[in-house]
C-alpha cells in the first residue's frame, strides 16, 4: 500500500482524537451526544468543530488520492502532497483548538491546495 494511501487512513481518523479532547473529563450524554458538544464552550467547542471540519475535508482528499493515483500521477507526488495534507490537518486541529485562526486558516489554505493540486495534476494526465 503507498504512502498516500497509509496517508487517506490517518486522515480519516485524525478528526477522533480531537473529539476525545472535546470529551474528555467530564460527564458524557451518550442520549444526546451531538446537543451536548454544541452546548460545550472554549476549546471543548473549537475540538468539536475541529472534527467536524474533519469529516468535511476528507471526502474531497480521498476522492484527489485515488483518482491521481489511477491517473498514474508520480507517486512520490502524490505521496508527498498526501503527508503535507495529514501535516496540515494536524497543524490545523491544534491551532483550532488554541484558538490561533489566523494560522488555522493558513494551514487549512496550504491542505485545500494539496486537493486541488492532486486533482489538477491528474486532470493532466
Amino acid at each position: 500500500m503507498s504512502i498516500a494511501y497509509w496517508c487517506v487512513l490517518i486522515a480519516a481518523m485524525l478528526p477522533y482524537p480531537v473529539v476525545m479532547l472535546a470529551k474528555a473529563g467530564r460527564k458524557y450524554d451518550n442520549h444526546a451526544p451531538r446537543e451536548q458538544l454544541e452546548r460545550s464552550e472554549g476549546y471543548r467547542k473549537r475540538a468539536y468543530w475541529a472534527q467536524l471540519n474533519g469529516f468535511e475535508a476528507f471526502p474531497a482528499f480521498a476522492a484527489a488520492v485515488i483518482i491521481a493515483q489511477l491517473q498514474h500521477v508520480t507517486q512520490s507526488t502524490v505521496d508527498m502532497l498526501a503527508l503535507v495534507f495529514v501535516a496540515m490537518r494536524v497543524l490545523h486541529a491544534v491551532f483550532y483548538v488554541l484558538d490561533k485562526a489566523m494560522l488555522r486558516s493558513l494551514v487549512w489554505t496550504v491542505g485545500f491546495g494539496c486537493i486541488v493540486v492532486l486533482f489538477v495534476l491528474a486532470g493532466t494526465r
